[in-house]
């Protein structure tokens, strides 16, 4: 019994605790079960949202975004050589642990905003809530910026308009062809952030020297030899993934409320590593 007991200790702390100690990164262990835990939370989110009487609307995804800068710059402040942070609370900020985290501030936050709402002490609960992110995203930047110069201005710059142009570019393609589903403004977002990500895994792996955690994206990338890869690789996964959406689910309140919430969690997926990827690149980190 021991002995099985001490193969299971040794199988978690491998797959688990030390990439997590570590920041190692991903493994194809870890990353499945991380899979699995999102897509159980995804439901249980969905859940919650109609507990609080959320509507899931582009308005509410607008509203959940500064979250996610503030989640991905507080992932930073862990990233800086600088020791903004010391462990064990650093253990919180390194995935997937910082996810829970910022996901209970979110709710939290959420929460308040929703209260304030019922008791008259604000008109629109959405920007009370974006409110609380912006602020919060404002305090992690001032921080990074206490302790970090800026070192590579050009980084914000590059990701932000090779994401937009190539997304402008597959826009009017998708509009020649009359497409409703790659011209809906949702679905161009979710392509925007994600091509965003791979032009921050690009510029930071071809010419500032970085590398891949996760195990797909980093095969492909020792594959071909350059992280252009990830460009077509995102454009033939999200368009795949968005086509599905748009034709399988029902058209009944609650599945629609569930495709969008999807989207949102497709849309959180691109932007915090673009996310904290520019920031890290900027900052030299």
């Amino acid at each position: 019994m021991s002995f099985l007991i001490d193969k299971i200790s040794q199988f978690i702390n491998t797959y688990y605790l030390e990439p997590i100690r570590g920041d190692e990164g991903y493994n194809v262990v870890n990353t499945f079960t991380w899979a699995v835990i999102l897509g159980i939370c995804i439901f249980g989110i969905f859940k919650l949202l109609e507990k609080l009487e959320v509507k899931i609307t582009p308005r509410f995804i607008a509203s959940v975004l500064p979250f996610v800068l503030a989640g991905s710059s507080l992932r930073v402040l862990e990233d800086s050589p600088a020791g903004i942070v010391h462990p064990p609370f650093s253990y919180l900020l390194i995935t997937p642990n910082i996810y829970f985290l910022v996901f209970a501030i979110t709710i939290g936050c959420l929460w308040i905003s929703i209260r304030l709402q019922k008791a008259g002490l604000v008109k629109d609960f959405h920007l009370t809530f974006a409110s609380f992110g912006l602020l919060w995203f404002f305090v992690n930047l001032v921080t990074l910026l206490h302790f970090e110069n800026i070192v590579a201005p050009y980084v914000p710059l590059f990701v932000l308009g090779a994401g937009t142009g190539l997304t402008f570019i597959f826009y009017i393609i998708a509009r020649h062809f009359k497409s409703s589903i790659f011209t809906d403004p949702l679905n161009l977002s979710i392509l925007m952030v994600q091509l965003m990500d791979a032009s921050s895994t690009y510029i930071g792996i071809d010419t500032l020297g970085y590398y891949e955690k996760h195990v797909v994206p980093s095969y492909l990338i020792d594959l071909t030899g350059t992280a252009l890869v990830m460009y077509p690789l995102k454009l033939i996964i999200f368009i795949g993934v968005l086509y599905v959406l748009d034709t399988q689910f029902e058209d009944d309140e609650r599945s629609l409320n569930l495709k969008v919430l999807i989207k949102m969690v497709i849309l959180i997926l691109g932007l915090s590593p673009a996310t904290r990827n520019t920031i890290r690149m900027m900052l030299g980190i």
